[in-house]
């Protein structure tokens, strides 16, 4: 086995080469960037430019001559566990896998906490996907994968992103639910904090790269949809009104006085109601929706005569109303639209554009509607050439979002609270156009009371779990229909 160590002159990369540096008969290689070092006895150099691109990882291969390697994917203080190694390398042999990681001892302000990680998927092709920070590799399969890339577009930022999507087409992915090392933590925000990265303006070169790959992959699995999405007919159906606004609402006494104000303000030609669906709330909301209706019928309050239901559950509740409109606009009840104009913009795309679904773009702001990092999220990653295939790669669709309400009633939401629009999403756009409005229409508020303002390890672990058996069932559905087109 040859340990691959990245280091850029770094106190984290020494740490790391200091406690991997105990390994004895273990080949080592330093994968450099950024200038010279000491280097440990038996250890080889490979110098290169960055530590996730392509050009690297051909580096890698073109020297290592043992069955397996292990990578180390960060510069991060880590200490290997127990035959680490040895348990990773006889996973990888009784499975046939070739890609193996494991779970780790997470170490922040001395504290040490067990850091377990899910299992990968058939859908788990998104990007971010946490390996933690050590994995082993077989080098017969990364040896093709690797060398398939060459001729192709230069991979500056995606070289790893290429590597591991092209190991899940050659052999099976296994995770070892089993703490095998510990590693100091890089990134200690909160997880709010960090959803938003995908869409940072910074990283547009960066997502396009990863967009291309990932692309690629689609079409080598047969997941790829080609061609223009449908246009939708017009809906002749008739509907009590034009456009209903849906706002589920559980216990948001401090807000939902302010969503309701800022959807009843919505200055349009055609007829509107607001669908507020209280989810059975105990702290007031319900006396504050019911105040509010009874100066205006606009406001419709719905009870959910069950007790089981998440947003996704109330989004049904109110699509399958009769008091539904023609199209279903969302609000959350957090959140306030930006201006009178917002619903118009929104239901004006369907008819311009022959859409089943539109979604805008909205500023992040704190409870007092002050503007906060990174600002405008507007998902410009999308196309519409592409915008359909690229969405199993990222972690949403944006909002606000706004469906014909005929199309939604015969997919319906999950009845869950978190990834239910993604699905939804998912699924409009395998088959029928996407609207999208790239300019900011809504205000979504980042406060304590958030449902996602920090979330611990089971929580995110469950969230990125389920969006990943949401992008395996979408990506089975699409395989089918491209083989039904053939």
């Amino acid at each position: 086995m040859t340990v691959c160590i990245p280091f850029s002159g770094t106190e984290e990369g020494r740490a790391t080469i200091a406690a991997l540096n105990t390994l004895d008969a273990l080949p080592a290689m330093l994968v450099l960037r950024g200038g010279e070092c000491a280097v440990p006895p038996g250890c080889r150099t490979v110098a290169v430019d960055s530590v996730v691109s392509a050009d690297t990882f051909r580096k890698i291969a073109g020297v290592v001559d043992t069955p397996f390697i292990a990578l180390v994917l960060r510069e991060s203080r880590m200490a290997l566990g127990q035959f680490c190694l040895e348990r990773m390398q006889s996973i990888a042999e009784a499975t046939d896998a070739s890609l193996v990681y494991a779970d780790y001892l997470s170490i922040a302000d001395g504290i040490s906490t067990s850091r377990p990680l899910i299992d990968y998927q058939e859908g788990s092709i998104r990007d971010d996907f946490d390996f933690g920070n050590l994995v082993l590799l077989r080098t017969e399969p990364f040896r093709k994968v690797v060398f398939s890339l060459e001729g192709s577009t230069p991979r500056r930022y995606a070289g790893w992103y290429a590597v591991r999507l092209g190991l899940s087409r050659m052999g099976s992915v296994v995770r070892v639910p089993e703490i095998l090392y510990s590693q100091h933590e890089p990134d200690r925000r909160k997880s709010a904090e960090k959803q938003f990265d995908y869409v940072d303006p910074r990283q547009s070169a960066v997502q396009r790269e990863m967009e291309e790959v990932g692309t690629e992959h689609l079409r080598l699995i047969q997941g790829y949809l080609s061609g223009p999405a449908d246009e939708v007919d017009e809906d002749h159906d008739v509907y009590p009104v034009e456009a209903s606004v849906v706002i589920p609402v559980k216990n948001r006494v401090r807000t939902i006085g302010d969503a309701l104000a800022s959807a009843l303000a919505q200055q349009v030609d055609f007829p509107f109601n607001v669908l507020v669906v209280d989810n059975h709330s105990t702290d007031g909301t319900t006396e504050v929706i019911s105040a509010i209706a009874g100066k205006d019928p606009r406001a419709v309050p719905i009870v959910p005569g069950r007790n089981d239901l998440g947003i996704g559950g109330c989004w049904n509740e109110a699509i399958m109303s009769k008091q539904c409109g023609r199209y279903a606009v969302q609000l959350d009840s957090d959140d306030l639209y930006s201006s009178p104009e917002t619903l118009g913009a929104m239901v004006g795309v369907f008819a311009l554009e022959h859409c089943a679904m539109v979604v805008g773009s909205y500023q992040l702001t704190n409870f007092q509607l002050e503007p906060i990092p990174p600002g405008v999220i507007d998902h410009r990653e999308w196309t519409v050439s592409n915008g359909r295939n690229n969405a199993l790669r990222v972690n949403g669709f944006g909002a606000p979002r706004a469906f014909m309400t005929k199309i939604l009633r015969q997919i319906k939401m999950p009845n869950v609270s978190y990834g239910e629009d993604y699905a939804v999403g998912l699924a409009i756009s395998r088959r029928y156009r996407v609207g999208r409005i790239f300019t900011p229409l809504y205000l979504c508020r980042r406060w304590e009371g958030n449902s996602d303002a920090d979330l611990d390890v089971a929580r995110q672990n469950a969230h990125n779990a389920y969006k990943d058996s949401i992008r395996t069932w979408e990506l089975r559905a699409r395989q089918q229909l491209n083989r039904s087109h053939q």
